[in-house]
């Protein structure tokens, strides 16, 4: 099974690009569900579908043609089907302290449940291999930073913390129908749950690392703002060890046209263009113009899906070496940052500072790096190159009293 993640900054067009995909691969041949990640569904708003405006197929996956599939998670439904025990203890939880039913129910919905709930429908769609191909419609970028880092936190929870809770409760559940009866503490039957919730995730982590399998595509706007959270979205994916294969930069104005007031734009957005290909080299940059009109429905989406996959095909991974990596010795705390750049020369490399952001310069080249908080907080202590590897060397600064 392929997985293909498409994200980016909330409004740049991800949705758009996910679906039309996603109907070129399913025209192609290939068994293809579009999966919305984001709370806001627009998948089938996409696609022109009528229907009712909170109508979910009840999370399920519906059948638009020949091979093509889309999935909007309904939560409520969601709760019912994976979350039963833990919701039903959270909801009694929150009634204790005098909560109306109806807002102790909604609290009891915590963050990571609508997450977890899709990672193990993936999974799921792996181990019966359901489909061919699963194209990711992800939520804005923060999200979908907390969506690939659940697995490890479950993980560790499992492995460090559980059986510990599950004894500890078994212990204290006595005890506590004495002291105080008002306070329900979890059955047995909650921590059977999540095991259970555990278990049917077992894999899913290594399934989203394997760059065989899964890719990240990042929607972009050729705008200051959007770019700086491209960044981000990229440092943070390279920090989790998700290999980003294409850069999709949306929406650009087209050159025949010649309107003396987007003139300013089209300017600006050339300059932004060209930074785009200095900030993310070698990952391979694709463009889209900006379309006469919106993009609604298959005759729109297949339109779009030729424009940007003309000379490309979508199925195929594009990139698959980490551009950036970040490692962290375990005996003495050293920090290092590698990244392959195709054009490094062995002339002077010059390297700043400027925030959390690293700047190199090779040659004629200029690199920006958004750093994660641990390297922002240090300072660099060297550096090299190999080949096109460049490696740099950062030294943890010393806490007071040190």
């Amino acid at each position: 099974m392929r997985i293909i993640f498409y994200t980016g900054k909330g409004g740049v067009g991800k949705t758009s690009i996910a679906c039309a995909t996603g109907l070129q691969l399913a025209e192609a041949g290939h068994k293809t569900l579009i999966l919305s990640l984001d709370v806001a569904h627009s998948v089938a708003d996409a696609f022109d579908i009528e229907r009712e405006l909170l109508d979910k197929h009840e999370g399920q996956p519906l059948q638009l043609a020949d091979n093509l599939f889309i999935q909007e998670i309904d939560v409520q439904a969601e709760i019912h089907r994976w979350w039963g025990e833990v919701h039903q203890y959270l909801t009694l939880l929150f009634n204790t302290t005098g909560m109306d039913g109806v807002v102790a129910d909604e609290l009891a919905i915590l963050p990571g449940m609508q997450e977890v709930s899709l990672l193990l429908y993936i999974n799921k769609y792996h181990r019966d291999r359901t489909f061919d191909i699963l194209v990711l419609d992800c939520a804005p970028t923060g999200e979908s930073i907390r969506f690939i880092s659940v697995p490890t936190a479950l993980e560790w929870y499992m492995n460090k913390i559980f059986k510990t809770d599950r004894l500890m409760m078994r212990a204290l559940r006595p005890i506590m129908k004495i002291v105080n009866r008002s306070l329900p503490l979890p059955e047995d039957k909650y921590f059977l749950a999540i095991k259970r919730l555990a278990d049917k995730l077992q894999g899913v982590d290594s399934l989203l690392h394997d760059p065989a399998v899964t890719s990240v595509r990042i929607v972009t706007l050729p705008e200051k703002i959007v770019i700086k959270e491209t960044q981000r979205a990229f440092m943070y994916f390279s920090l989790y060890g998700l290999i980003t294969d294409a850069v999709i930069v949306n929406r650009l104005i087209p050159d025949w046209c010649d309107d003396p007031f987007l003139s300013s734009w089209k300017t600006a957005q050339q300059g932004y263009l060209k930074q785009i290909h200095e900030l993310f080299a070698p990952v391979p940059i694709w463009t889209v113009e900006m379309f006469k009109q919106e993009v609604l429905g298959m005759d729109g989406l297949r339109h779009l899906a030729e424009v940007l996959y003309r000379d490309v095909d979508p199925l195929k991974i594009h990139y698959s070496e980490p551009p950036v990596s970040f490692h962290k010795d375990p005996k003495n705390g050293d920090l290092r940052l590698t990244l392959r750049l195709p054009w490094v020369s062995r002339g002077e490399l010059d390297i700043t500072r400027a925030g959390s952001e690293l700047i190199l310069n090779v040659g004629g080249f200029k690199k920006h790096i958004e750093l994660p908080r641990t390297f922002a907080g240090a300072r660099p202590t060297g550096a090299s190159i190999k080949g096109d590897q460049v490696t740099i060397r950062f030294k943890e600064k010393p806490t007071d009293g040190e």
